[in-house]
């Protein structure tokens, strides 16, 4: 499949989560479905199809493995957002689900967004020993030592300048867990060998990498109408970047060296690594 294809795919299956059915609690069912529905480039449910294609999976029993990590991955988008956290009014073009539902419903809507993560994996049609391995892949990447600990470096050091090895272990955290995730649950999805898992994370890891480094560039020289999201708060925040550490040509040469990494991690482990490669090249050249 194309890039575009599987991203149809998710998001026709997505639109059918947390529909409101008029129900007591339509208004929690509403926001959800409004974050989970308003867009973005799909990428980790993305790669968790497509790794589970090259691993000789079947990635029509996968695609409920794909859309809970975009819920997980939206739970973490509306959380950040919050007043409490980057005070965020713009989300992939459109009002973030605080502005739209209120500070209390956003927050209830992130956390049953995260559970029906797991859920949703849990009622999939996959082998009972896949569910569970994809459950506890995703587990890792978001709990104490994943993606809420890299939220938390994040926090605490707003106040200091950080080394570039501290900006690496909260963003390794922060965004490279779950990148690093959806490409080893596509495996697990297909019940692929240990090889094919840390290939499969070795392309996360880079790939992750090059995506937060690109993100910080874009936060500097794009446009609110480009990225969907308000740009500039980084600085504004004081928060520790990789652009206001090292600058743009730095960034650039790092992300061009990780893309390269990311694509010779796959090679020995998959035949077909031409989607993955394209994938990888895109994060170079990304407007958003």
């Amino acid at each position: 499949m194309t890039a575009n294809e599987y991203k149809n795919l998710v998001d026709a299956k997505l639109s059918e989560y947390f529909v409101p059915a008029g129900l007591s609690y339509d208004g929690l069912l509403e926001s959800m479905h409004y974050s989970l529905t308003a867009g973005g480039k799909r990428i980790r449910p993305m790669l968790v199809l497509e790794f589970c294609r090259i691993s000789g999976g079947d990635t029509e029993k996968a695609l409920p493995v794909a859309c809970a990590i975009e819920m997980l991955h939206t739970y973490s988008l509306i959380h950040d957002d919050l007043p409490c956290m980057d005070n965020d009014d713009l989300r992939r073009g459109k009002p973030t689900n605080h502005v739209v539902y209120g500070e209390c419903t956003a927050t209830l809507a992130g956390d049953a967004l995260q559970a029906e993560a797991f859920g949703t994996i849990a009622r999939s049609s996959l082998s009972a020993e896949a569910r569970a391995n994809c459950i506890e892949i995703l587990a890792d990447a978001v709990g104490s030592d994943g993606m809420c600990a890299g939220q938390y470096l994040d926090m605490i050091g707003e106040s200091k300048i950080l080394s570039e090895d501290e900006l690496d272990d909260i963003n390794s955290r922060k965004t490279g867990a779950l990148l690093i995730a959806a490409c080893r649950m596509g495996v697990a999805a297909a019940g692929g060998s240990e090889a094919m898992l840390e290939a499969a994370a070795q392309y996360g890891a880079c790939v992750g990498a090059a995506f937060q480094i690109r993100d910080d560039i874009l936060d500097v020289i794009s446009t609110s109408e480009e990225l969907g999201k308000p740009v500039g708060s980084d600085a504004e925040e004081h928060k520790n970047t990789y652009m206001a550490l090292l600058g743009e040509d730095k960034c650039m040469k790092m992300i061009e060296k990780l893309t390269d990494q990311a694509k010779k991690a796959l090679s020995g482990a998959f035949e077909d690594t031409k989607f993955l490669g394209e994938l990888a090249d895109s994060m170079v050249t990304r407007k958003n």
